[in-house]
């Protein structure tokens, strides 16, 4: 009768380093796909009901300018550290241009495939 060779245990020094580096890459991805989602401003308009926020500019690292609109009218609003202010009310509301990076994914790809080289 052969013997066979013993599994190699678990909690082995390799196992455990592999397991380590997995998990590091694996926290990793999460927090770059984080930043770039925050970076990217991927969603969409936020909020409910009657109260929602239109745009934003960014003016310095902590400092922004927001439109909200509020049923019909729209308010413009500056955000600082520690303090909301009104800036103004519009008295017509603003109508804007959707970015194409709202667009659905199905009608980016067909915008892609309709381009000279950009598919079969």
């Amino acid at each position: 009768m052969s013997t066979l060779p013993a599994p190699a245990s678990p909690l082995s020094v390799g196992s455990l380093t592999q397991l380590s580096l997995s998990l590091l890459a694996i926290i990793g991805l999460i927090l770059a796909v984080s930043w770039a989602l925050r970076r990217l401003k991927v969603a969409g308009p936020r909020g409910r009901g009657d109260i929602t926020v239109v745009d934003e500019l960014t003016l310095g690292p902590r400092e922004r300018i927001v439109l909200v609109r509020i049923g019909d009218a729209q308010v413009l609003v500056g955000i600082g550290p520690g303090s909301i202010v009104g800036l103004t009310p519009l008295a017509a509301p603003l109508v804007l241009r959707t970015p194409a990076a709202v667009l659905p994914f199905a009608e980016r790809l067909r915008e892609l495939m309709k381009r000279p080289g950009g598919g079969t």
